[in-house]
């Protein structure tokens, strides 16, 4: 069910988003089909945990933190992901997600890349130090990342960078447009059917590089080469298990949208009860 309500918004999403012709009797009539197509793809996203602001070219959708303590690869993941090593897990169907952000108009971009050194460095240039292959950093079009929650009278809204330590340079990570890869079909099996792979793997948006592209969005800044060097910032997050807002957004955003902002998740504040 999950799966054809995703491939048929897929569908209506791609015939807007390629300017397809609407059939209608004159100009007037035109925008209102667009407008109500609009407003029914908004339901539709809305029905599978996706809110859309359409003037801000920005959506929400709900998560929760799981790693705020130990190295992380990804910013988020779906239930059968890397939750052992992602800040946020949601239950939203990755190729919905997809098609939402193809309809506020976000366009893939292009994955990192490994080129191979020519002239292949000799020993005696690797043991200096030489490196095989040169990295082509991710580029295109992408998306800001954002957190919400709201804490009694107050609002967070976070760029998700700043939730995120870089311990080699001992600050949070730098803030950048992510490139957004929309993952890609492939087989499973040799013998079997083509698979939207970010709803088989369920890793979503990564923080280190992975070259196979099957994620949604990547993170594109030069160390994000390395693995090793990522953690969250506990003490500006809410404990783990508790829910927040993640809101992906085309452009810069200075606040949170009115429409995504309608009762965003109050975390329980009482540390005695769970532990970092």
């Amino acid at each position: 069910m999950w799966l054809a309500t995703a491939g048929l918004i897929l569908t209506c999403t791609a015939s807007l988003a390629w300017n397809a012709p609407v059939q209608s009797d004159g100009p007037v009539l035109d925008k209102l089909d667009e407008l109500d197509e609009r407003e029914a793809l908004a339901a539709s996203f809305r029905a599978n945990g996706i809110e859309v602001d359409y003037d801000s070219e920005a959506i929400a959708l709900p998560c929760k933190l799981i790693v705020t303590n130990d190295l992380l690869e990804h910013v988020l993941v779906g239930p059968n992901g890397s939750a052992h090593e992602s800040l946020l897990l949601t239950d939203v169907t990755p190729s919905v997600i997809h098609a939402a952000l193809l309809m506020i108009g976000v366009n893939q971009g292009q994955n990192a890349k490994y080129i191979p050194v020519q002239p292949e460095p000799t020993e005696e240039e690797l043991k200096a130090g030489a490196k095989r292959f040169t990295m082509q950093l991710p580029s295109g079009d992408g998306i800001f990342i954002y957190l919400a929650w709201t804490e009694g009278e107050e609002t967070y809204f976070v760029r998700v960078e700043d939730v995120i330590n870089n311990f080699q340079t001992g600050r949070s990570m730098r803030r950048h447009r992510w490139t957004y890869l929309g993952s890609r079909f492939a087989k499973l099996r040799s013998d079997g059917p083509e698979v939207y792979m970010a709803d088989a793997e369920q890793n979503l948006i990564n923080l280190a590089f992975f070259t196979e592209g099957n994620t949604l969005c990547t993170a594109s800044l030069p160390e994000c080469e390395i693995q090793t060097v990522w953690s969250a910032n506990s003490w500006m997050l809410p404990p783990p298990g508790e829910s927040v807002r993640l809101v992906l957004s085309h452009e810069r955003l200075s606040s949170i949208p009115d429409s995504l902002a309608k009762d965003l998740p109050e975390p329980n504040r009482n540390l005695d009860e769970r532990s970092r």
